[in-house]
């Protein structure tokens, strides 16, 4: 069974279609690379597994629940870094991991003392965290959204703002955490694609223009394969197709 399934996924803002007909699956142990322009749909695909927008049409189910249905058990099973990874500004980090911990009904410090070693939080534990860097804020959003170990992952641009030794470490963590869930990776760095994923899909216009995975030292995408200049050159050749 997918871990996430989508189906015939619409988004309408008035006559404009931000999601227009989009249908895929991830599976336990796939780490998706979630591509596309900016404003392709990424985010907005995103909330809506997340039960953040509602759909104007189509099915989300994850773990087996219906996202519209089911609000609160697919919740549960999703654990989500949505861009600009919002916090309370004025808590620590260790403040707002706890805070956290008991919306989500989590006994114990358990939970948090591995979503903090994980993170690398533990020198900025007792600092508000409007006064730490972009990178260590984005750390600490993914700490909230690892705590109570999902089966599912929804992490939009997961390494902004980290330095080249704190993008290692969680690309490394989210190669780690892969084998058991699905995770669905929302990246402007294709080098990260490369880096972590099993899969990668790309959209634009709302619509998915190429779905593929690695074949060997290559990408592979239907009958088209990466190209000179590797899958940044295909990237290209997709979205600009289709644009024009």
């Amino acid at each position: 069974m997918a871990m996430i399934l989508i189906e015939s996924l619409v988004k309408r803002f008035g006559a404009f279609a931000a999601v227009d007909g989009i249908s895929f699956a991830v599976e336990r142990g796939t780490v998706l690379g979630f591509l596309g322009p900016n404003g392709a749909g990424k985010s907005t695909t995103m909330k809506m597994i997340t039960g953040f927008l509602p759909p104007t049409s189509g099915s989300i189910r994850v773990c087996g629940h219906d996202v519209q249905a089911e609000p609160l058990a697919a919740k549960r099973r999703i654990g989500y870094l949505p861009e600009g990874a919002p916090t309370y500004p004025d808590m620590t980090p260790l403040a707002f991991l706890e805070f956290v911990a008991r919306v989500r009904g989590l006994k114990g410090r358990a939970a948090i003392g591995r979503a903090v070693e994980r993170a690398d939080l533990g020198a900025v534990l007792h600092q508000p965290i409007d006064t730490l860097s972009k990178g260590y804020r984005r750390r600490v959003g993914l700490a909230q959204a690892i705590l109570h170990d999902p089966d599912v992952l929804i992490l939009d641009e997961p390494t902004d703002g980290l330095d080249p030794n704190q993008k290692h470490e969680v690309r490394r963590l989210i190669r780690a955490m892969a084998a058991d869930k699905a995770i669905i990776l929302s990246t402007h760095i294709l080098e990260e694609v490369e880096a972590v994923c099993t899969r990668a899909l790309i959209i634009g216009r709302g619509k998915v223009l190429a779905e593929g995975a690695p074949d060997g030292p290559s990408w592979r995408f239907g009958e088209l394969e990466a190209p000179p200049g590797g899958l940044d050159a295909l990237f290209r050749r997709v979205t600009l197709g289709n644009a024009a």
